[in-house]
């Protein structure tokens, strides 16, 4: 058995679960670098079924005897073929259910592929700002073959390592930031101070930004608009 443990991540993806599917996989170098991937499609099916496949052709890309950390944010899968497998074989593969193994093939083929490696598995979640590398890769390479429907990776010439979608910061920003205080419907008379109502239709601020119906409206330069974001006529 090799000295040099290989850190790997692997990820499926299905626009649909079910619907159109993928799976890929990513191995860095000894420094830690994305080395070789592959990714490939497989028409429709589930998001399970994806992340099975992508971990089964993951281990079947390394050789017998390798040491392994793969790098996953499936925690279905990692718990099927470390934590249920055991279970679901004492059983004759049904679930403490009593209901058949779902996609009992795959947990099959990785369980006999994880007998000849050595294979420590990470959970890493999805989509973070900063995440782990690898798992990113893998992620876009999975969504690229579940969406185009095609095989790719170094094996087949491609050697520009797929590119992670951007972080969807802006959405995470609006998420976290202050919830500004809506301003009070009511007024008392001769305050001087402006009027604010509720929307009775969607409109758009002079600021450029939208407001649904039922939003706190104010009269602004230059028409209604948000109590808090321009000059008040």
């Amino acid at each position: 058995m090799s000295d040099r443990v290989v850190v790997a991540a692997c990820d499926g993806a299905s626009k649909g679960n079910p619907g159109p599917a993928g799976w890929a996989w990513v191995i860095a170098d000894p420094q830690g670098r994305p080395e070789r991937w592959g990714a490939g499609p497989l028409g429709t099916a589930t998001n399970n079924v994806g992340e099975l496949t992508a971990l089964e052709r993951l281990l079947e890309a390394v050789d017998p005897g390798t040491r392994m950390q793969v790098r996953m944010d499936s925690q279905y899968a990692m718990k099927a073929v470390t934590q249920w497998l055991p279970g679901w074989k004492r059983n004759g593969w049904k679930t403490a259910a009593g209901k058949p193994v779902a996609n009992r093939e795959l947990v099959e083929r990785i369980d006999e592929l994880l007998m000849e490696r050595d294979v420590e598995f990470v959970y890493v979640p999805a989509h973070q700002v900063g995440g782990d590398p690898l798992n990113a890769i893998a992620d876009q390479a999975a969504s690229d073959a579940a969406t185009s429907q095609r095989a790719a990776g170094t094996a087949l010439g491609d050697q520009e390592l797929p590119v992670p979608a951007p972080a969807r910061a802006t959405a995470t920003r609006a998420r976290s930031a202050p919830v500004k205080k809506a301003a009070s419907t009511t007024r008392s008379a001769g305050s001087g101070t402006p009027r604010t109502i509720k929307a009775k239709f969607p409109g758009r601020c002079p600021c450029g930004q939208p407001y649904a119906a039922g939003t706190p409206i104010m009269k602004r330069d230059g028409g209604w608009g948000h109590p808090d974001c321009s000059p008040v006529v």
